[in-house]
């Protein structure tokens, strides 16, 4: 996203406007260059309304104002205004995605050498884990620095994260893991081995910004096959 414009205005008939927007995305599928859009009403004056749109660049928001559909509808919705509304261009000099920036921050920590920082900053205290390669979900703080250091006694480790997506509460991350297996995982002892896993995560984020929930999908077979502990069953 690299420029913005907001609508400003005031209607006492806004669901006449919503329709009016609902045809707009209708009749510009596949022409328009907006990429998304977001509506808010002011909480001290429920005339007041204010849109977001986002695009790619200024000269893909002027190609969208071009279209004829796009005009037709801007008339129509002035109609609909109680006053004139008023347009600002704004070219974005800063995008903060927060979710996904705690969620980077997680991936980072939980493989930091040595003995595993608190996670209160990151993580909810009643965190709830969904890993379909465990029998029960983990539910908590405690249970999640245990299943955390599972991982950690057994291996020197790091993530790289490959691509984040980030919609709502929601980041999905699609990641690799790096380890050195260094010590006792699932009863395999230290191989000195070097592995590779990749994964997807997507976690569920609180208005706080602290991760409440999570689901895990990851090659833990092929992790497994890496350690040779599938040797016996190949023979």
């Amino acid at each position: 996203m690299t420029f913005v414009q907001l609508i400003d205005c005031k209607t006492s008939r806004f669901d006449e406007m919503n329709r009016l927007m609902d045809t707009w995305v209708e009749q510009t599928k596949g022409k328009r260059t907006a990429g998304h859009s977001v509506i808010g009403k002011d909480r001290s004056d429920a005339s007041h309304f204010v849109e977001i749109v986002e695009f790619p660049s200024y000269e893909e928001a002027m190609r969208n104002s071009k279209l004829p559909e796009t005009d037709r509808i801007f008339r129509e919705m002035v109609a609909l205004c109680d006053e004139t509304p008023t347009f600002t261009d704004l070219d974005v000099v800063r995008d903060e995605a927060l979710y996904a920036a705690t969620v980077r921050r997680f991936f980072e920590t939980v493989a930091v050498p040595g003995e595993l920082p608190p996670l209160d900053d990151l993580v909810a205290e009643n965190y709830h884990d969904h890993d379909p390669s465990n029998e029960q979900d983990t539910v908590g703080m405690d249970q999640l620095r245990a299943e955390v250091g599972g991982w950690r006694g057994g291996f020197d480790m790091a993530f790289t994260v490959e691509d984040q997506i980030s919609q709502g509460d929601r980041v999905a991350t699609r990641w690799t893991w790096n380890g050195t297996h260094t010590g006792d995982f699932m009863g395999i002892p230290a191989t000195g081995k070097k592995v590779v896993m990749t994964g997807t995560t997507t976690f569920r984020c609180r208005d706080d910004g602290k991760i409440a929930e999570g689901w895990w999908q990851y090659d833990r077979l092929g992790l497994m096959a890496q350690l040779g502990a599938l040797d016996a069953l190949e023979r």
